[in-house]
């Protein structure tokens, strides 16, 4: 017995040594990928200090910043900052108020069309942008919306809303049917139960899916660059497009344009990601 149990000690730590072993190779992989997929960013905050003109032969280190590049950003580019912010905001809020009701029905009525207008949303997720961004470009010039926030808006939220509807209406198929059969009981509508009940419960898919809209707005390009055709209305990415080709020998501006409009996405997603990661799988465990 005693041998067998110093044998059996032994494989045992030997498993244990091997674990561990397989834990560091796994762990230094995972450092190392995350380190060359952050280090183009890192390599546009180090172009930003650099002094004008210097950006193309930068050290690795910014051992002379200068912040002469955020100067010149925040002066060309605030506004436009500005416009996306506007413009993000405003599709958050559109997407959601047409998302959140139409995630509600389709998770709690049971209708023969259910299934229709599901499939139509997944249809409406896949159409490419660049065939929305041409069917609104001849609507738009039409109806005078062209070089216009609320158009902006609305063409952002046909990205956003499908998805935005996807993701609530899993959350809210979880929603136990009780709840709100009783605010029903109690005499509330479904407009109520929906306002009352079910809004409160999928506080975490709402945000899941309001940032989500806020990304989509935030990073647009294509509709920035079709649905606008003067510089009235110019969010940030459509700046910095712009400001490549006037600050070719100024690169530090332009890489603290970069930076400046990185940090609304990065702040948001610090600050809810306990709340993207609830709202994600609140709906994958009935």
């Amino acid at each position: 017995m005693t041998t067998m149990a110093i044998v059996t000690d032994g494989a045992a730590k030997r498993r244990a040594t091997r674990r561990s072993g397989r834990d560091i190779l796994f762990t230094a992989l995972g450092v190392a990928f995350l380190a060359i997929m952050l280090f183009p960013v890192y390599w546009m905050f180090n172009a930003s200090l650099q002094p004008s003109g210097n950006t193309l032969t930068a050290s690795l280190l910014p051992l002379n910043p200068s912040f002469a590049g955020y100067e010149k950003a925040f002066a060309d580019q605030g506004p436009n900052l500005v416009t996306s912010l506007v413009i993000s905001v405003g599709t958050v809020v559109f997407s959601l108020a047409i998302a959140a009701p139409a995630a509600y029905a389709l998770a709690q009525f049971r209708y023969r069309w259910i299934n229709v207008a599901l499939l139509a949303v997944l249809i409406a997720q896949m159409i490419p942008g660049v065939v929305i961004a041409n069917a609104l470009y001849a609507a738009y010039n039409d109806l005078g919306m062209l070089n216009s926030i609320p158009g902006l808006i609305l063409a952002d939220a046909t990205h956003a809303i499908p998805f935005s509807i996807m993701i609530l209406r899993a959350f809210m198929m979880s929603v136990p049917p009780s709840i709100i059969e009783a605010a029903r009981v109690d005499g509330a509508g479904h407009v109520r139960a929906f306002w009352s009940i079910v809004l409160p419960v999928a506080k975490n898919s709402l945000i899941t899916a309001g940032l989500f809209a806020f990304l989509f707005s935030w990073s647009d390009f294509l509709f920035a660059l079709t649905l606008t055709t003067t510089d009235d209305i110019t969010p940030v990415t459509l700046g910095i497009y712009q400001y490549l080709g006037t600050q070719v020998a100024n690169w530090s501006a332009v890489m603290a344009t970069a930076v400046l409009s990185s940090i609304p996405a990065i702040v948001l997603l610090v600050i809810a990601q306990r709340y993207i990661a609830a709202g994600a799988t609140g709906g994958a465990v009935k």
